[in-house]
C-alpha cells in the first residue's frame, strides 16, 4: 500500500505506512502520557530515538491534559519539533472520549498554527495501548485535520505516519468516505 494524498484549500492530508520517527517534517506529533514520562509504541520509539533532549523538557514542562499538547524541540530527529499531546483510554465510548480526542488533535494543530510550522506528521492517536477502536479513531482524526486545513494558516501538510498496513487500511477508507 502506498502514499494517499488529498488537498484541501492548498493544504495536503497525506496518509503513509511508516515509522514517524524518521519523518523530516517542521513537527512530529507525540501519543504521550499525562505525566510525559515517556512510555511504550510511539511515546517509546520517539523518547528513544529523539534521545534524553527531550525527556529533560517534559521534565520542566510536568505534564499535559488529557486532550490538550506542549512542544518541545525534536532533540536527534529530523523533526525540528515534537508536540506531546494526550488522547483519552477507550473505555466504551461514552465518557467523552470522541471530544477528547478530537481535543488532542485540534490542541496539536493549534500549537503547530501559533508556532508558524508547515507540515507535521501524526500518530493515530489513542489506538494502541489506549484501546480506541481504529476506524472510529481515524474518523475522528480525519475530520478534526480537513476541518482545521479548510481554514488558511500556514500548515501546508499533515501527514499520517500509521504503523501498520490494516492501520493505513482504516484510515485509507475513512478518507475516502469523507470525500471534499
Amino acid at each position: 500500500m502506498g502514499c494517499f494524498k488529498k488537498e484541501f484549500n492548498g493544504s495536503t492530508l497525506e496518509l503513509t505506512r511508516g515509522d514517524i520517527t524518521t519523518e523530516a517534517v517542521d513537527a512530529i506529533v507525540n501519543a504521550a502520557n499525562s505525566a510525559l514520562s515517556g512510555g511504550g509504541g510511539v511515546d517509546g520509539a520517539i523518547h528513544s530515538v529523539g534521545g534524553p533532549a527531550i525527556m529533560a523538557e517534559c521534565r520542566k514542562i510536568g505534564g499535559c491534559p488529557t486532550g490538550t499538547a506542549v512542544i518541545t524541540g525534536a532533540g536527534e530527529l529530523p523533526s525540528s519539533y515534537v508536540i506531546h499531546t494526550v488522547g483519552p483510554v477507550y473505555r466504551g465510548g461514552n465518557r467523552g472520549e470522541a471530544e477528547l480526542l478530537k481535543s488532542a488533535y485540534m490542541s496539536s494543530l493549534k500549537l503547530a498554527k501559533e508556532h508558524g510550522l508547515h507540515s507535521l506528521a501524526f500518530p493515530s492517536i489513542s489506538t494502541g495501548v489506549y484501546s480506541y477502536p481504529t476506524e472510529e479513531a481515524a474518523e475522528i482524526a480525519l475530520s478534526t485535520v480537513i476541518d482545521f486545513l479548510k481554514v488558511p494558516s500556514s500548515i501546508e501538510l499533515v501527514r499520517f505516519v500509521l504503523f501498520s498496513d490494516s492501520d493505513l487500511r482504516a484510515y485509507s477508507s475513512v478518507l475516502e468516505g469523507l470525500g471534499d
